[in-house]
């Protein structure tokens, strides 16, 4: 009579378990979030496993990066959207300026950063409008080249039509300075004879009360 074998128990060793747990801990770091709004000077700040808020109120782990819930009370946890009123987006705009956003304006179906990274879960497509700055540089050397040769051509005439105002303002001043003075000297010439007549008014008038009283006295 067939008899089957005795079945087999799978015992899981210490060793192994711990081997496990080191799989999925890597698996887990490998799957982290990506850096969406970090400026490359922060990259390092968030190559840990366990972030620090940057005002010292706490930490976080680095699965909870930009997982739409504020853990920082300053948004260090969320640069890469708006769950932190407090947070800011960094705009890497490569070929242009730089630039940082408030976190409300991070998937708000408005186009902010001109590289469109602002938008990246909100359903728009944002055209990459950063502009070149060796582009603009040669078009502002360009501008300034023909700008230098007009005023070249033009400086001359500029600068005699400048000393004529000048002049002309210059002489004008002259003029109403002299007739100011003018005016100030006969006003005091007048303000002068006005004071002379008042006091030999005051001194003639004084006189005849001093006669009449000699000559009520005498009688």
């Amino acid at each position: 009579m067939w008899t089957p074998p005795p079945s087999r128990r799978v015992v899981s060793s210490p060793r192994a378990t711990l081997l496990l747990r080191l799989l999925l801990l890597a698996d887990a770091a490998d799957a982290a979030p990506p850096l969406v709004g970090v400026s490359p000077q922060d990259e390092a700040y968030f190559a840990t496993q366990v972030i620090a808020c940057k005002d010292g109120s706490g930490s976080f782990p680095r699965i909870r990066l930009n997982d739409g819930y504020c853990d920082c009370a300053d948004g260090t946890d969320e640069p890469g959207t708006s769950a932190c009123p407090e947070g800011k987006f960094y705009c890497r705009n490569i070929g242009d300026t730089p630039r940082l956003l408030f976190s409300s304006f991070v998937n708000d179906k408005i186009c902010d950063c001109c590289d469109g990274s602002d938008e990246y879960e909100s359903g728009i497509h944002c055209q990459n409008t950063c502009r070149n700055r060796k582009d603009i540089d040669e078009a502002d050397d360009g501008g300034a080249e023909l700008s230098v040769t007009h005023l070249d051509a033009t400086s001359e005439f500029t600068i005699k039509h400048t000393i004529g105002i000048q002049n002309l303002v210059h002489n004008n001043i002259n003029k109403d300075l002299i007739q100011k003075l003018r005016g100030l000297r006969m006003a005091l010439v007048i303000e002068l004879g006005l004071v002379v007549c008042i006091f030999a008014f005051c001194v003639a008038r004084r006189r005849t009360r001093t006669r009449r009283r000699q000559h009520i006295l005498k009688r």
